[in-house]
């Protein structure tokens, strides 16, 4: 039980901020400097599925829920075309067999005018703290603001997409295990792969950087070894200027492809076409975007019935990924709108306001069957919809926003708790008033939860436990190093993955013009206690 009587938690004195930028209806029958990164991609990508300024004929503006329910106790303390290329294999001894050599590094840690070694890191280790590696990649990127794609986990290693490679690099030292260089840059990745660890990647129709590049190239890789497969063009007949901004995830076998006002499926083992995702009411009501990340399918629906945002509503569906029949479907109360997908299993997502897109914003939880089981608003605590980034660039992931052990956990910007997801109740959680920004990462035994506090300006991270007792309770885990510091503070808001005790950690966005900040910006970070 939560324990009122915990003091505040305050932790030292406060650091300058980081600069940078009500009921729903059942339905029939379902990255740096710690600023939000921008939605969209390098090569001149338009944003993704973002809801902000969303005119009411631009795109749809749906709707769902709310249920206000608050409690609990909060003790304040202190998110082209072309063949395909043939994978390059390498190996070598640490992440940073590129970056230039140096001496053994100064009392503060590695110098910062290159990404240091693994040997350097280790070197600059103080007691107790974590065993730590930096990844380095010197590809030449275009000289702009260039999206680091979705972090995929794959046996042991750590796969992303940056601009025209694909990576992978060995969870246990940072060494790149293989890469894969495309004929153009990515535009496109599904939040997970399938169960045997492939992926199929998104990139543009042409190798230039200019924004009327189409991204309607599908290439298979298997992110095991880096093997490429089959790879087609998107090719849905007249829908061409509908593949400027595509989302897509996997779902078993079945691939899941959302652009403009409609959705189709393929077969990852071959990628032929399985089935589309019919529209509704003469076209009015359209599947817009796609989840999946298991064996399920999720489908959100923008219903633009009117000029009025105000009347605009939305659904979100299961479908069987073989067949698209419909397993259940949840309609959102008039005027509100299907935001981002917190959890598959149980269904947890956010809606918001179409009237008040920025703030205006709750939580719903269905039971198995696709019912409204509860909707609460998670703003009375000081949330913001995942952790600050909003409903953007795609339905999934929700970042800052995870589901375990029966606890929805929320992070962001000086805080993170929990709710039950039952009940929607607020349990416990913890403020900080440091400008740091808290992630949970995982529920441990239903009565704690695992959190990562992103570094600052001049000092590192940690990751801690914290449970019911509330504020003063922490449990350091992991002491992550002040060498690493610096790049570790680049990468808040990023990326996270908590494998095994082991955190990882990139940045949604990097760029390429090295002349834009004091230190060069690394392609990973992890953290893991004892020796590497």
């Amino acid at each position: 039980m939560p324990d009122p009587q915990q003091p505040w938690y305050t932790p030292g004195p406060p650091q300058q901020p980081v600069p940078g930028n009500p009921y729903a209806s059942d339905g029939a029958r379902v990255q740096g400097h710690g600023a939000p990164p921008p939605h969209g991609g390098g090569g001149g990508t338009p944003p993704g599925r973002r809801r902000f300024g969303r005119g009411p004929v631009v795109a749809a503006v749906v709707a769902l829920v709310l249920v206000v329910v608050a409690g609990g106790v909060y003790a304040a303390t202190d998110r082209g075309r072309g063949e395909p290329a043939k994978p390059v294999a390498k190996k070598s001894p640490g992440p940073s067999a590129t970056a230039s050599p140096s001496s053994a590094p100064p009392a503060g840690g590695p110098e910062l005018s290159h990404i240091p070694t693994t040997a350097e890191v280790a070197a600059a280790r103080k007691p107790g703290e974590a065993a730590a590696w930096i990844a380095d990649d010197r590809t030449d990127i275009p000289k702009q603001i260039n999206k680091v794609h979705d972090l995929w986990i794959v046996g042991d290693t750590a796969v992303q997409a940056l601009y025209r490679k694909v990576t992978a690099h060995r969870l246990s030292d940072g060494a790149e295990v293989w890469s894969v260089t495309l004929p153009s840059a990515v535009c496109e990745t599904p939040a997970n792969p399938t169960p045997d660890g492939k992926v199929v990647v998104f990139r543009h129709e042409r190798p230039d950087n200019e924004r009327s590049n189409l991204c309607n190239q599908m290439q298979l890789i298997d992110l095991k070894t880096g093997k490429q497969g089959w790879s087609k063009e998107l090719d849905e007949p007249g829908d061409e200027d509908d593949t400027f901004i595509v989302q897509s995830a996997i779902s078993g076998d079945v691939l899941s492809v959302a652009r403009g006002q409609r959705t189709v499926t393929y077969r990852m083992g071959d990628g032929s076409r399985l089935y589309k995702v019919p529209s509704e009411k003469k076209g009015a009501c359209f599947p817009d975007d796609v989840a999946g990340g298991t064996a399920r399918l999720m489908v959100s629906y923008s219903c633009m019935v009117s000029m009025d945002r105000s009347k605009n509503y939305g659904q979100v569906r299961e479908l069987d990924p073989r067949t698209g029949k419909v397993l259940w479907r949840y309609r959102t109360k008039t005027g509100w709108s299907f935001g981002s997908l917190i959890s598959m299993d149980p269904v947890v997502f956010t809606v918001y306001n179409n009237e008040d897109t920025a703030k205006d914003w709750r939580i719903t939880v269905l039971d198995p069957g696709g019912k409204h089981r509860v909707t609460f608003d998670a703003r009375g605590k000081g949330f913001e919809e995942c952790a600050g980034t909003g409903s953007g660039g795609g339905i999934q992931p929700c970042r800052g926003a995870s589901v375990g052990k029966n606890l929805i956990m929320l992070g962001g910007q000086n805080q993170v708790g929990a709710y039950d997801v039952k009940t929607g109740k607020f349990l416990w959680g913890i403020k900080d008033n440091r400008m740091r920004t808290l992630y949970p990462l995982r529920a441990e035994d239903g009565n704690a939860m695992r959190v990562y506090e992103a570094a600052g300006p001049s000092s590192p991270g940690r990751t801690f436990l914290m449970g019911p007792r509330g504020a003063g309770t922490e449990t350091e885990v992991v002491k992550h190093p002040a060498a690493t510091a610096r790049w570790e503070y680049e990468m808040s808001m990023g990326h996270t993955a908590d494998v095994n005790g082991r955190l990882v950690l990139t940045p949604t966005q990097v760029s390429g013009d090295e002349h834009r900040k004091p230190v060069r910006e690394a392609r990973m970070l992890s953290f893991a206690p004892g020796s590497p």
